[in-house]
Order: C-alpha cells, then structure tokens, then sequence
C-alpha cells in the first residue's frame, strides 16, 4: 500500500505544476528526503512510465502517446484524415497549423513532465539502500525513458530546452538540435549497459530492456545520419536472438502478443504491469473505428474521428496481408447485409479479445522488430550508395511476411533485388508506409525522406505542405512565459 501511495504523491506532485520547465529550490529537499528505499526508487520510475500512457491534469489530456502524438503523426502526413470537428486537428490535417494549437502544446508539456519526473529519478536513486546493480537499472530506465522524450521532442521541434538536472535554470533557452542528440545517445547507451535482457514472468511487463535501449538507440543514429552506427546497433537486436516477425502480420497486434517477440518497447494500456500502467484502456477502437460500429455491436464507442486516406488505402496491393489487417471498408451487418464505410483503421481491433470494439488493452507499439529490419536496409543503402545483399535480405523479411495471408503464402511482392540507390530508397518509404500505418511513424518518415511537400497532395487534394512544416512550431503558451525559447521555428 505505501508503494501505491508514494507512487501517486509523486505523480500528483509533478503533475500539479502547469510548467514544468519552472524550477524549484525546495525540489533538492524533497529529493534527498524522499529517497531511502528500492521502492523509492521504482515509485519515482515508475512516475516517468505514468506520464507516457495516461496520467495526466488539467489542460491537458492523456498521456504523452496516449492519442495526441500518433494521432498528429497521422494526420500531417498522407495517411490519415480528421473527422472531429476540433480546430487543432483540423488545422494539422491541413497544415494550417500555428503556434496556439492544442495538440502541439500538449505534447510539449507532457514531454517535459515525464523529463522532470526522469530528472527526479536519476537524481534520486544513488542514495538509496541497495546494490548498484538495482540502482543501475533503476536510473537506466530513467535515462531510456528521457531520451525517447527528448528524441521525439527534437523531431518535432528541432532545437529544445536541455534540462537534466531538478535545480537548472529557471527559463531555460533552446539549445542546438546536436547538444540534444548528445544527451541522447549518451542515456541510452547508459541504458544499454544497464538494463535486463528481459524480466521475469510478470515483473516487468513494459519496462525497459536492453534490446529497447538498442534499437531506439539504431533509430537515434539513423537521423543522425551515422548509418554504420545505425546498422551496428540493428544487428545487435537482430543477433540478440530475443526479437522476429510473427509468421502472420495479424499476430503483431494481437492483445495476448502484447511484449511478445515483435515488441522492443511499447506503451502499456491495461495489460502492462499494474505498476505501471494507468489508464484503464487505450484510445486506439475509440478514435479509428467507424460509427456505423455501433448500430451492428451493443455497446461499441466507435467514433470515427480519424481515418484512412483513400490513397493509402489504393496503395497497398489488394492481396497484401497488411491492407486486410490494418484497414476495415466493409461492415457485415446482422440482418446480413453489408455496409460500405471510408477506409478505417482496425489493427488494434482484436475481434476475439475485444469484441466489443469499444476501449482496448492495446498497447502503443513505439518499436517493433519490422522497424529495426527496415532501418538496418536503409542505413545499409545509405551507406554504400545502394542496396547489398544484407539490405535486400533485411527488406524482403518485412515483404516475405505481408505475402502470408494467413494459411498460405501468395504470389504477391515479390522480393526486390537490382535496383538502384533511389529506387530502393522509394521501395523502403512505401514499405514503411504500408507495414507502420497508424503507428505514428508517417510524418516522421516523409520528412526524413524529405518527400513530405510531393505526397501529401497525392492523398489530400487542396493541401500543400512547405519546408518549414518540417518541425511543428514551438508553442506560443511556452513562449509567452519564457522568452528564452525565441526565435520562433522558421515559418512560423
């Protein structure tokens, strides 16, 4: 019971500071006064896991992957189109966006609530009673955890506020986009040295690994564009023996598959360990799903608020496993007719476990084993100006697998070999568009790809993204409490 409570107070007690870039002189006493046990320590951790799912306080809502950020991912790109009449979204979905936008504002300072409570954590843990093993991988949890924040933080923004300490300074100015990415890849490293392989069976569900450690650390150094680094650090999941593909892409998003050989990390809604889970459930069936769910299942909260592109949608091959998994066109009504509906996200509907299509157990996947297969082919066609053996191996994994129907392999995407460094870069951006659809993978990819101005337009007529809408705008509210995080992104 003093593990629930203590975990609650320090949720509570980040969480009720608006602004968290706002330092406090007491936080020291509180730092060295709180911190005496190994339940301490994994209170104060397991607060920086709270904040990513769906701890959250007024203004703002979720957690920090709880709906926003994939949701923004999707629709300022070519995959994903809004249906709920709310101004932020609507303005992203047509790259209208400015500096006052919800959406943007909220992940900013969700980002920097779970950095604060990290900052607490790693501060924290050395005074504790144990050994500096526990302590170790206590604190490692705490670096991975604040660099993935800081990592999406300057993807999206570029050059951010670098605060790593409880006592910094109290407006802190942005710093070079490299300082940050320095931090970065020295928490993870810190993370990799220390963090399990794995924990036992119904310990650590969710947590941290070393395998998640490696392969964001694989992600860090491909926008980095240190791509030898990139493909070592893939081959050290790949050799690791721990991750794959499931033979059916269907089973990657199964509730009971959650954690399983396809999952590196993944953000835990109601089947994570309880210590660090939440939220009851998460959002995914609630947004993506269609109305017209509702009249055909009792109790279903379908809403439709998101939904596929049509071109999408058209851009997968009609046999390809993925399209059947991840979009829903068709819904068998129970008078025995059919409904025809827009594309619609369903890869995080699993009919057996969930039924009802309503709230789900689904995890958030930030890293699958896919993406590291991917990542290694580009790293490799980067780095020698064109795809090798190994490129084209780690490729037609991910396509071998979309031939699987669920009984049988078709003779469907056949596996690529002899095509030049652009070509293969084209055949990479659109197998990372049809295996990562609604992943938030999509505005990240054709920005790196540098193809998010040519695209968009395909799928969304009327739209037409600039390169400044390559970082999202440093939001005004911040700015107006401290202007040291001026100027203001270009084009804004």
């Amino acid at each position: 019971m003093r593990y629930i409570i203590v975990l609650l107070l320090i949720a509570a007690s980040f969480m009720a500071c608006r602004h968290l870039l706002d330092e406090d002189p007491k936080d020291q006493v509180f730092v060295d006064n709180f911190f005496q046990t190994e339940n301490d320590a994994t209170a104060a951790v397991n607060s920086v896991y709270a904040i990513l799912n769906a701890t959250s306080s007024a203004p703002t809502f979720g957690g920090v992957y709880f709906s926003t950020y994939w949701v923004t991912m999707g629709l300022c790109s070519d995959e994903m189109d809004n249906r709920l009449p709310a101004v932020d979204l609507n303005e992203l979905n047509s790259f209208t966006h400015k500096p006052v936008n919800a959406s943007l504002y909220d992940f900013w300072v969700l980002a920097y609530k779970g950095i604060n409570n990290a900052n607490f954590a790693i501060e924290g843990i050395p005074g504790i009673q144990s050994t500096d093993t526990y302590k170790n991988q206590r604190i490692g949890e705490a670096r991975f955890l604040r660099a993935i924040l800081y990592f999406d933080l300057t993807r999206w923004f570029g050059d951010v506020p670098l605060v790593v300490t409880q006592n910094g300074e109290l407006r802190p100015p942005r710093v070079p986009k490299a300082q940050v990415y320095a931090q970065i890849i020295d928490d993870l490293t810190f993370a990799e040295q220390n963090l399990p392989e794995s924990y036992s069976a119904g310990n650590g569900l969710g947590r941290a690994t070393r395998g998640a450690a490696s392969g964001v650390l694989a992600k860090v150094y491909l926008y980095n564009r240190e791509w030898q680094k990139c493909v070592d650090q893939c081959n050290k999941v790949i050799s690791s023996g721990k991750y794959g593909l499931y033979q059916d892409y269907a089973e990657a998003f199964r509730v009971p598959n959650e954690n399983g050989k396809e999952t590196l990390f993944s953000i835990g809604f109601g089947t994570a360990n309880n210590s660090i889970s939440f939220w009851e459930a998460g959002q995914f069936n609630v947004r993506l799903l269609p109305r017209e769910l509702k009249g055909q299942i009792p109790g279903v909260n379908a809403q439709g608020w998101q939904v596929a592109t049509q071109a999408l949608y058209d851009s997968y091959n009609a046999q390809d496993r993925r399209r059947e998994v991840t979009l829903l066109t068709r819904i068998n009504n129970q008078d025995g007719t059919t409904t025809t509906v827009e594309p619609h996200f369903q890869k995080y509907w699993d009919r057996v476990n969930e039924p009802l299509a309503g709230n789900t157990e689904h995890d958030f996947p930030y890293l699958r084993y896919a993406d590291i297969l991917l990542m290694k082919a580009e790293a490799l066609n980067e780095l020698n100006n064109g795809p090798t053996s190994e490129a084209y191996d780690a490729i037609n994994q991910v396509r071998r697998r979309a031939r699987f129907n669920g009984t049988a392999e078709l003779p469907i995407l056949p596996d690529l070999q002899g095509l030049s460094y652009q070509s293969f870069r084209d055949a990479l951006l659109s197998e990372r568009r049809w295996e990562f659809a609604a992943e938030g993978h999509r505005w990240f990819d054709l920005t790196r790809f540098g193809k998010l101005e040519a695209l968009v337009p395909l799928a969304k007529s009327g739209v037409q993204p600039q390169t400044f809408h390559y970082l999202f705008p440093v939001p005004q509210t911040e700015i107006d409490l401290n202007q040291n995080l001026l100027p203001q992104n270009q084009g804004y």
